[in-house]
């Protein structure tokens, strides 16, 4: 945990001459989500993170990875994606009869049993957030790369923290799981590679719920 002796002082608001060194001069200030106290930014070394110093929210941490490696990683969840979206997620059989179908067509098969708002949900959170997210995030980066900051920069950084919680491809692979194991009771259960590519993709979700896109803003400039 990082201390006042290692950049995160907080900055007295009530003394001007000490607000006009860090605006000329400091590293890049940190305000805290949760009491909105001010800190001295300062680059992070392997395993280091700061936190509040007041109440000891964790403002940020150290990551490996840079833009180059992130957008990699966005390019690696869009193909992911799309396999999963195209190829079917589960095969049942029962006797000489199988049947598979894909997320979309489950969805349409929600839709048209009555239950639409559970398929509108479904639709929302397991399609169009989630590579919203993606092509917004690699939008970003591919200026990112040059230090520079994208057309509808802090628009686009503004909704990614909105749709932050909204991604649930994780919430359905468990789902699928449980649904799998208990099916096998009743059919012949087969996964199909479109649960496998979401699999993956959870895990992709996961690495990048660990990154900071705060910092975007301090690795790029306007144009």
């Amino acid at each position: 945990m990082s201390t006042p002796e290692h950049g995160l002082a907080p900055a007295d608001p009530t003394d001007s001459a000490a607000a006009g060194r860090l605006h000329a001069s400091s590293p890049r200030l940190v305000i805290c989500e949760h009491c909105d106290t001010v800190h001295r930014g300062h680059a992070l070394a392997p395993g280091e993170a700061m936190r509040c110093v007041r109440c000891d929210a964790l403002l940020a941490r150290y990551h490996v990875l840079n833009a180059d490696g992130m957008l990699a990683l966005v390019l690696t969840a869009l193909i992911v994606f799309l396999i999963a979206n195209v190829w079917p997620v589960v095969t049942l059989g029962l006797g000489s009869q199988q049947s598979s179908t894909t997320l979309w067509g489950t969805i349409v098969m929600m839709w048209e049993q009555g239950a639409q708002l559970v398929a509108v949900v479904a639709a929302a959170t397991l399609f169009f957030f989630p590579l919203n997210k993606m092509l917004m995030l690699g939008w970003v980066l591919f200026f990112a790369r040059e230090g520079r900051r994208a057309p509808g920069f802090a628009s686009i950084m503004k909704t990614l923290y909105y749709l932050q919680p909204w991604t649930m491809s994780e919430v359905f692979v468990l789902g699928a799981i449980v649904s799998i194991v208990k099916a096998r009771a009743y059919f012949d259960v087969q996964p199909d590679p479109g649960i496998w590519a979401y699999g993956v993709l959870m895990l992709l979700i996961t690495v990048f719920s660990g990154i900071d896109l705060r910092s975007l803003w301090d690795v790029t400039e306007d144009a």
